[in-house]
This record gives C-alpha cells, structure tokens and sequence, in this order.
C-alpha cells in the first residue's frame, strides 16, 4: 500500500468516526430533551435535602430544602403524576404548597 493511499484510508476512518460521534450527540441531546419535557415540577414531595432546585428563600438550588415534604420545595416527576403522589401532608401540587399561619 502507498503512502498517499494509507494517508487516504486514515482521512476517511477519521470523517466516517467523527460522523457517528456527532450523530450520537445529536440524537442524545433530542432525547434528553424529550426526557425534559416528559417531567413537571412538583411541590411537597421532595424529602429534606433532596429538591431538585430552588426551595424558596434562603436556599439556593438542588439539596436545600431542610424539611421533608416541604411546601416549597420541588422535585422533577413525570408529567401527570404530580397531582397524585400522596405525602403525609397531602397530596403533591404544581404550585408551591404555604404553610397555615398558626
């Protein structure tokens, strides 16, 4: 095998690898989108440090919430489950869920 027909052979291994690394980055991120927009924020079912972002004020993002099932904080569930999920203070909600002032 000559020297250009060697050079030829890793020219195209190369474009045929760097086709099928991208294809399989563009199908993974269509999938995580379609995994993204399967889920919905749910309110009052996250146990304590374990809401996925923000837990109203005074904490930040994901781990933060210092209570189970605490009103404020959420947890990403799929879509149309929510609404069911039974805790010990209710039933899980779309919105956040406020404390009775006693």
């Amino acid at each position: 095998m000559s020297t250009n027909s060697k050079s030829f052979s890793a020219t195209v291994l190369a474009g045929a690898v760097a086709t099928i690394v991208s294809a399989s980055a563009m199908t993974a991120m269509s999938t995580g989108g379609a995994y993204a927009m399967e889920k919905e924020k749910c309110y009052g079912v996250a146990l304590k440090g374990q809401n996925d972002c923000k837990a109203g004020p005074g904490t930040t993002c994901a781990g933060t919430s210092t209570e189970d099932y605490q009103g404020n904080a959420w947890k990403l569930v799929p879509k149309g489950t929510c609404t069911t999920m039974k805790t010990p203070n209710g039933m899980g909600s779309l919105e956040p869920i406020m404390k009775d002032s006693m």
